[in-house]
């Protein structure tokens, strides 16, 4: 219910804000507006204005501003009567410029949300996981996962994907992301030597992982009341150095030793605490809901909210913003070159799980998100084809070049390739979404 809400909430917001930027440079233009609408198909509600009708549609996927002499934003020009030419409220009599910043301001109303957006959530204060920052230290490698198959082990430091270096975590999970569905040669430092690593990344890298994990010290972060871990009195930080005589290195390596052991025996913990080392004996506990024997601890995340001020959050949000147009980019690029797979892309309910999650770790991190999409839908929208507001832009500089209109049929045939496009795209992404739930 929750992913339900944020979808719409963020849908709404940020289809209203782009057909914003239609309606105002129209305006601005002195175009008339005839019907201003969030949603296609049946409106739910409508009111009238002086002039223009604004609703609300039942199918909340997009939306549309209609101007007196043309169907709508994202449809090719149609009816260019000579009443409509004559007429200076009517949108075909403007000039080609005009047009063109009236189709423009759509999708820039949606890259300038996405800077404000950001800077807003970095003044709310942004959640920073410390690990992200700091070198790619493996900590745990999955069992049965495609970095185990590759030969990943613990302490392995990732320097390289594809020879481009990698000094955080943060640099490897955007570099590895751009390449799902592909293979990638890791350059890993073992034991002070370089070796290079042949790694298959999953296609719905969101889903199923690398299958491997930071270096997480064995520090206690937190303890389940009414537990074996309560009872025996571990604390809160607390250093694991030892299970049963075994040492510890990581948290995994805790976890996995627990695993291990006869669950009817009773474990001696060697813990670290206030510089002092301490024994301490407990019996792991049968757990129905989880279906296997704990003690109730769980790992200390180390987690900076940094908070910017006004001028630092815009300056961040302007840095992020280039930094995400470059990725969103060379996703394009590699979409067309076939080093993306098209299998990574998601239509509405990954949006509205991510979106859900989002709004769960709180306002700025939805903010974020909600900035991020923001972002890819301007982009998107300024894609050189039919229907979409670059095609309009792509039609509209043709016919100044050329000098006169294109002819009707021929528009009219670029309209159908464009939908043809379009929905394609639509389902196969809803089909992607399907398969993802499915699993």
């Amino acid at each position: 219910m929750v992913s339900v809400i944020a979808f719409l909430i963020m849908l709404g917001v940020l289809i209203t804000i782009h057909e914003l930027g239609h309606f105002l440079f129209a305006k601005m233009f002195g175009v008339k507006i005839e019907v201003f609408s969030i949603g296609f198909g049946k409106p739910i509600f409508r009111w009238k204005g002086k002039e223009t009708v604004y609703q609300v549609a039942l199918v909340p996927l997009g939306g549309y501003v209609k101007m007196y002499g043309e169907d709508s934003m994202t449809e090719p020009i149609q009816g260019e009567t000579e009443k409509n030419i004559n007429d200076p409220r009517s949108f075909i009599s403007k000039p080609r410029w005009q047009k063109m910043l009236i189709a423009f301001a759509g999708p820039l109303f949606n890259i300038i949300f996405a800077v404000v957006a950001f800077a807003v959530a970095y003044m709310i204060g942004i959640q920073q996981p410390d690990y992200m920052k700091k070198p790619v230290v493996v900590g745990y490698v999955e069992k049965e996962s495609p970095a185990e198959k590759a030969g990943i082990k613990p302490f392995d430091k990732i320097t390289e994907v594809d020879n481009e270096p990698v000094r955080t975590w943060k640099e490897f999970t955007l570099k590895t992301g751009l390449k799902a569905g592909k293979t990638v040669i890791l350059t890993v430092n073992r034991n002070g030597k370089n070796i290079n690593i042949k790694v298959a990344v999953p296609e719905n890298i969101n889903k199923k992982s690398l299958g491997i994990a930071p270096l997480i010290p064995p520090v206690i972060g937190k303890i389940l009341p009414y537990t074996p871990a309560e009872k025996s009195g571990l604390e809160l930080g607390d250093k694991i150095l030892a299970v049963n005589g075994k040492p510890v290195r990581s948290w995994y390596e805790f976890v996995d030793l627990m695993s291990s052991f006869n669950k009817n025996e009773a474990l001696t913990l060697l813990i670290k605490r206030d510089g002092k080392v301490l024994s301490i004996t407990l019996k792991p506990k049968y757990n129905s809901k989880l279906k296997k024997y704990i003690i109730g601890v769980s790992p200390k995340f180390d987690v900076n909210i940094v908070k910017y001020s006004f001028f630092e959050a815009f300056e961040k949000s302007i840095d992020k913003t280039l930094e995400l147009t470059v990725a969103i980019g060379k996703v394009i690029k590699g979409l067309i070159t076939g080093e993306v797979s098209i299998k990574t892309l998601g239509g509405p309910v990954a949006i509205a799980q991510f979106s859900g999650q989002a709004l769960e770790t709180g306002i700025a991190t939805y903010l974020f998100a909600m900035a991020f999409i923001s972002l890819q839908l301007g982009y998107l929208n300024l894609l050189p084809i039919p229907v979409l507001d670059g095609g309009l832009i792509a039609l509209l500089l043709v016919e100044s070049i050329i000098r006169r209109p294109l002819p009707e049929k021929a528009k009219e045939y670029l309209a159908y390739v464009g939908f043809a496009i379009l929905g394609t795209l639509m389902i196969f992404v809803i089909f992607n979404d399907i398969l993802r739930v499915l699993q």
